[in-house]
């Protein structure tokens, strides 16, 4: 975005039309003894040539992996044009559009953004985005006990195959309100949730269900099963999927014979490349009987008198527009700028195009995963159908095995052992559309080489599961 600076007369007639002699009169009421004179520690400031060669050293620091990396974060292809239109002036310092008559064009992206949502979730209403997938979540849990009013209960069936980071970031904020997140088993030889871990629950008060799909392990979850049993029983269902995979399998609007209540996730993989920690932004979407517990912000189409099109902010439960002890949501950031990038993402791949991304991401994982199972050491470790992303139980310490492939300048996957142990030494493997042939190859011999070599430095092997 072009630097835009302030003249000293720009400046001078700004201070002039508020009755300001200088800029340090704006902030008069702040007593002296609060000031801060200088900021002790804080190194002087860069020139732009400067800034520019600090960033590229930090950089390069970082490299540029191949990247086998998934578990929430997914390094997918970006047109250049998403980014070139999403920096435009007009998208890139746009704020909150509170005012509609100067904000249309802001309004009609996050409408079209909506629509898209609700198009590919199978659900009837999409808000203007969340801060990311975890909170989305946690946003979901708290909407789901406030629209149950048939429960009284505040307890909600989380399974284990459900991200890690989604659940500890929904405990932080529910945790304090009441309401209990139980954890329901997977099963050892599917990776997936069991009719058996749902049984104990059965005719019990339970607010709502989670079931992610495709899991965090990657494996496909039985959704009809589990989307009917909740409804049986009074639960409302929370559905948790990755973008690119609701363009090849069933959507959760379409689980089971009524569909999911509320979905959410992360829309990272919809034209935001992986960054250094970010950013992310959540998605929302709902049914129609739930969207007045819906937090965020929705915009709505209407006609103006002249029988035009107009964009306006029809639904916004934030604190900012009532009492906070009414928001449906204090902490539900609407990320405007990576919904613009998402929006057009989708816009140029259209249906056909981001089918043909997930297709090309299963079929990639898939030859990723026949290429490193080739060797004796390393196994499956689930018999289930999966998207693309997969655990591989490796019969050498999987740490070990990783720092070395870091040396080759590869990302191998994600140790699932912190959050998993009784997995063992295993990892999560993923392959995007933007592998090829040739990164496979390089990967599992890579691999081949780093298994020989500490194998015959002595580390201790296992003989590979029947």
């Amino acid at each position: 975005m072009p630097f835009i600076p302030h003249t000293e007369a720009d400046v001078k007639d700004m201070l002039a039309a508020i009755g300001a002699s200088s800029i340090e009169d704006l902030f008069d009421e702040i007593p002296a003894n609060l000031r801060i004179g200088k900021l002790h520690g804080v190194p002087d400031g860069l020139n732009e040539q400067e800034v520019s060669r600090l960033m590229l050293e930090r950089a390069e620091r970082d490299g540029r992996p191949l990247c086998f990396m998934g578990a929430g974060a997914y390094d997918h292809h970006v047109p250049a044009a998403v980014w070139e239109i999403t920096t435009r002036g007009e998208f890139y310092s746009a704020y909150t559009p509170y005012q509609a008559e100067a904000s249309q064009g802001t309004l009609q992206l996050i409408y079209e953004f909506q629509t898209m949502m609700a198009g590919l979730t199978g659900l009837d209403v999409s808000n203007a985005s969340l801060y990311d997938g975890a909170s989305g979540m946690a946003e979901a849990v708290l909407m789901a006990i406030r629209a149950n009013r048939k429960s009284k209960s505040h307890r909600v069936l989380v399974p284990t195959t459900v991200h890690p980071h989604y659940r500890k970031t929904t405990h932080t904020i529910v945790k304090n309100q009441g309401i209990e997140l139980i954890e329901l088993p997977y099963c050892p030889q599917g990776g997936h949730t069991l009719a058996d871990a749902l049984q104990p629950y059965a005719g019990q008060d339970i607010a709502a269900l989670v079931i992610q799909h495709p899991n965090f392990f990657g494996i496909l979850e039985e959704v009809d099963m589990l989307t009917d049993w909740a409804h049986a029983q009074g639960a409302l269902v929370i559905g948790i999927s990755n973008p690119v995979s609701m363009a090849l399998l069933k959507p959760p609007g379409k689980w089971g014979s009524a569909g999911a209540d509320i979905a959410v996730g992360e829309g990272q993989p919809l034209g935001v490349p992986m960054m250094g920690g970010g950013p992310y932004f959540g998605f929302m979407c709902c049914k129609k009987d739930l969207v007045r517990q819906m937090p965020g912000r929705i915009v709505g189409r209407t006609i103006d008198r002249d029988g035009r099109d107009g964009f306006t902010l029809t639904l916004q439960a934030r604190e900012q527009h009532i009492r906070r002890s009414k928001a449906t949501s204090n902490i539900c950031t609407n990320q405007g700028l990576l919904v613009t990038a998402a929006t057009i993402h989708m816009s140029l791949l259209g249906a056909e195009g981001l089918k043909r991304v997930a297709q090309s991401c299963h079929e990639n994982t898939r030859k990723l995963v026949a290429a490193l199972t080739a060797s004796d050491c390393v196994e499956p470790v689930f018999n289930r159908p999966y998207f693309h992303e997969a655990p591989l139980r490796l019969s050498l310490p999987v740490e070990g095995v990783a720092r070395a492939l870091h040396a080759h300048n590869i990302l191998p996957g994600y140790i699932l052992g912190k959050e998993y142990p009784e997995l063992g030494d295993a990892l999560l493997v993923c392959a995007t559309e933007l592998r090829t042939d040739a990164d496979i190859e390089l990967y599992a011999s890579h691999l081949n080489r780093v298994i020989a070599a500490q194998t015959q430095a002595g580390c201790p092997t296992q003989p590979k599961m029947a």
